[in-house]
């Protein structure tokens, strides 16, 4: 123990004196001193710590991990995975105990999203694969009985009428029932479609390019509590955001992202943060959310760094708890991360 304040004693009079030097003697150090002396002093948040027993057996994951959903109102998770002879859907409590798996008409999933009701429990799911089923966007009931198709199944393409996707990514489905496409992920097309609770095309934005609205590898979607509607446009290395009703296109925040894209983005429910995944750099930021109004440029505020390789391809955050799971198809897992306390105390009051 005496050992023990004699470092923190030594530290402390070091730290003091690093202070008093770039106080008094800045002027005299090389430049490269100066900018090594101001990074160690940037604070970040922690806003987020590892939940080490979630799930509770991790032997279930037996594919690559490519995508997860949070059904809050029902406190279900629900994993999709890829590979041969596996089930492709797994289901999870929030609390890390396995229910159920199946597998029936999902043949590459990549994209999930849980649109559950008081009525109805329901789940949507994105599949890149080239059989029958592929190319298509389906919904689900938690026992992974089919229940819509959207898409002309088996057959890629550009058409409206009859609706078709090529390598469709992810989708969101507000409260409203109406649905956000983001299609596809390096297909032929690049583009968002806002789609009515009756699947009637309601407005279209993008094509291939880097000017607004236009998109490269459009991989990830989600809407805000107030009328965004944000797209990871990962090859453009940017997030561009769309009005809900109109699809007017309100900016883009690049500065970022300059070492790589955005694969997956979603909001806190309290709105504070939007979290982001970076699937190369295996590492997930914590952004400030903007404001009502015009959404300037993006901040930084906090960084979770994951082991190399591991490759955070999409996540989801609960809208009960505020945890935040990561499908790493590096990894071959999910992971959950959940706020620390002084930050857990938002939601909960």
């Amino acid at each position: 123990m005496t050992r023990f304040w004699v470092c923190i004693a030594g530290a402390g009079f070091f730290l003091a004196l690093l202070v008093l030097h770039s106080r008094f003697c800045a002027s005299r150090l090389p430049p490269h001193l100066h900018l090594a002396f101001k990074i160690s002093w940037r604070a970040e948040e922690i806003l987020y710590r590892l939940d080490v027993d979630w799930p509770k057996y991790s032997e279930y994951f037996t594919g690559a991990t490519f995508c997860v959903a949070v059904d809050s109102l029902n406190g279900l998770v629900y994993v999709a995975q890829r590979g041969d002879n596996i089930p492709k859907v797994l289901v999870f409590t929030e609390d890390g105990y396995f229910l159920r798996s199946w597998n029936y008409t999902v043949d590459t999933p990549h994209g999930i999203f849980a649109a559950s009701t008081p009525q109805e429990k329901s789940v949507w799911i994105t599949d890149v694969g080239s059989g029958f089923y592929g190319h298509t966007i389906k919904k689900y009931n938690s026992f992974g009985d089919l229940v819509q198709v959207l898409g002309t199944p088996g057959k890629k393409g550009t058409g409206l009428n009859p609706l078709q996707f090529d390598n469709p990514a992810e989708l969101h489905v507000d409260d409203t029932g109406d649905i956000y496409i983001v299609d596809g992920d390096g297909g032929l097309n690049n583009r968002l479609i806002k789609l009515s609770q009756d699947f009637m095309i309601l407005w279209l934005r993008g094509e291939n390019g880097t000017g607004p609205a236009k998109f490269n590898i459009p991989h990830s979607v989600t809407v805000d509590s107030t009328g965004r509607v944000w797209v990871a446009d990962r090859g453009n290395k940017r997030l561009q955001v769309f009005d809900k009703d109109t699809g007017d296109w309100l900016g883009e925040w690049k500065n970022c992202f300059s070492e790589e894209g955005p694969s997956a983005v979603r909001f806190t429910p309290d709105g504070k943060y939007v979290v982001v995944a970076q699937l190369n750099l295996s590492r997930l930021l914590i952004l400030v959310a903007p404001p009502v109004g015009n959404i300037g440029d993006c901040s930084v505020v906090s960084t979770i760094q994951l082991a190399d390789q591991v490759s955070p391809h999409l996540l989801d955050v609960s809208r009960e708890t505020g945890a935040v799971y990561v499908a790493e198809i590096g990894a071959k897992q999910v992971q959950k991360y959940i706020p620390v306390n002084r930050y857990f105390s938002l939601f909960s009051s």
